[in-house]
């Protein structure tokens, strides 16, 4: 490991990876980036974390972090100039947040994947998941974003899933009676943050050099 570069083990299209990202480009910050492949992960990431999935972000002590909220708070703690982790709404944002990791991801794990859960339909799944996406357009009309009128954490730790629930099937998704939140994501697909966040790395190998993440622009 470089002296100077925390290291963040990720996978592009994963929700989770993707807000740990966000969370590192909000807080300002540059790591070293290893893309992995899910179906071959490194051996140097599973002798740090041995649970296999990713974020997993190696700091230059060598303390381990590998839940993506913690990634997130950790980077926004380091620096936080727009505020998200505003002390003001930071329990509503931590209980929102949790509310999407277990409610809200169980559905859409099972629309998404409506064929390996053969005891209800994908339309029933989506229903389902419809009850946290009225939660949110509910909080959106009234403010810009989720908790107020500018980003919190509670919006680059539930937006990945969104963009994965919307993607399912766009269509329905953009026929749903959610004005406000399909506005919001639409935003967040366009914001320049996110789209630093996606850029594609190719799959890291050993003998690479060593890439910063976020990439830099000429």
């Amino acid at each position: 490991m470089t002296d100077s570069l925390h290291r963040l083990y990720s996978f592009r299209r994963c929700p989770y990876a993707m807000r740990a990202r966000l969370g590192l480009l909000f807080a300002g910050m540059s790591v070293e980036l290893r893309e992995i492949v899910l179906k071959n992960k490194p051996p140097q990431m599973l002798a740090i974390s041995p649970k296999g999935t990713v974020p997993v972000l190696q700091l230059t002590n060598k303390t381990v972090i590998e839940e993506s909220q913690e990634i997130m708070v950790w980077a926004l703690e380091q620096s936080d100039p727009q505020e998200l982790l505003d002390k003001g709404i930071l329990s509503q944002a931590n209980a929102l947040i949790a509310q999407n990791d277990n409610d809200f991801k169980h559905w859409l794990d099972h629309y998404k994947y409506a064929d390996r859960h053969p005891e209800m339909t994908q339309t029933e799944y989506r229903e389902q998941g419809e009850v946290f996406l009225q939660i949110l357009e509910n909080l959106l009309t009234k403010n810009r974003y989720l908790l107020r009128d500018s980003v919190t954490i509670a919006d680059i730790g539930i937006m990945p899933f969104v963009r994965q629930f919307a993607h399912v099937d766009r269509d329905t998704f953009y026929s749903l009676p959610y004005p406000k939140l399909q506005q919001w994501l639409q935003n967040w697909l366009a914001h320049p943050l996110f789209l630093q966040a996606m850029v594609k790395f190719q799959p890291w190998q050993e003998e690479d050099e060593t890439v910063v993440f976020p990439a830099k622009t000429e």
